[in-house]
């Protein structure tokens, strides 16, 4: 695989750009590595049981996409050679060329990184739940990674209450919002964190390497997928992380996790890649 070089400078985030032809790219920033507490404290608001216990993790470098995949570069790489499986070329429910792919399973955001790869000659895949979060959090420990509530004006989730399922629209102190029952273009908000990654609340829920587990006991503490089967539970769920358009600010927190059988595929569901390979110069 063809390794990345890139030469940090200090105070700004550093990418690259992988060009996808047509003047289509893909914005992959540089996640330094390091180590963080995962999962949330026992008086974070809202916490499950799912989040605990909070671990040390050891993460490596990696670059990330600076935004969820979008429609318009999913387009370009499903044209690319199949490597497993044939890909809609179109699957979203709200169209629009910077708005995230959704409508996409598990399975066809692993086909996605596997085109890419055999295309460019880089390891794309999809992130360990671990990175995930190390990514999402830039250095915090907040239950967002700007602070300890959220608003609609900084990201896209539902902000309204929901009767039917007793969800608040608003977290602690924070105020209610808006629910715009769609996606919104990536980077709308204009709001990124400390390692300059977008959307990372929100708008839609994101894939990552990881089987579901219960819990984080047994977990990897090196930042590496957990992709052993939950021998407590028959079925085989796939991680989801970042909340979605549809859902309520708590499900959108840094630590929250969330399931699904990896074939299943809605307008809430998208995802992100990272590429390994990568080789920091400091200034």
């Amino acid at each position: 695989m063809a390794q990345i070089v890139i030469n940090s400078i200090q105070k700004t985030a550093q990418y690259y750009i992988e060009d996808l032809g047509n003047e289509i790219g893909l914005e992959m920033v540089l996640i330094p590595g390091g180590s963080f507490m995962m999962g949330s404290p026992e008086d974070e608001l809202e916490r499950r049981e799912s989040e605990s216990p909070q671990h040390l993790v050891s993460i490596k470098p990696f670059c990330m996409g600076k935004y969820p995949v979008t429609q318009e570069q999913w387009q370009a790489v499903a044209a690319l050679k199949q490597v497993n499986r044939k890909l809609d070329p179109n699957p979203s429910h709200f169209k629009g060329a910077n708005r995230p792919v959704e409508k996409v399973s598990w399975y066809d955001a692993v086909e996605f990184c596997d085109r890419l790869s055999s295309h460019t000659r880089r390891q794309y895949r999809l992130p360990s739940e671990a990175e995930w979060e190390y990514a999402c959090r830039g250095h915090t420990t907040t239950p967002f990674h700007f602070g300890k509530t959220i608003t609609t004006d900084l990201a896209n989730y539902r902000g309204t209450d929901n009767e039917e399922y007793k969800w608040s629209g608003s977290y602690g102190r924070g105020p209610k919002g808006i629910y715009r029952e769609e996606t919104t273009e990536v980077g709308s908000f204009e709001v990124a964190n400390a390692f300059g990654l977008y959307d990372m609340h929100g708008n839609v829920w994101e894939w990552c390497a990881d089987r579901w587990h219960k819990n984080y006991e047994g977990a990897p503490t090196d930042g590496s997928a957990w992709i052993e089967p939950d021998i407590e539970n028959e079925n085989s769920y796939q991680l989801l992380r970042g909340g979605s358009w549809g859902i309520n600010p708590e499900s959108c927190r840094c630590a929250y996790r969330y399931y699904a059988i990896p074939g299943y595929y809605y307008d809430v569901i998208g995802f992100r890649v990272v590429c390994a390979g990568v080789i920091a110069r400091p200034l």
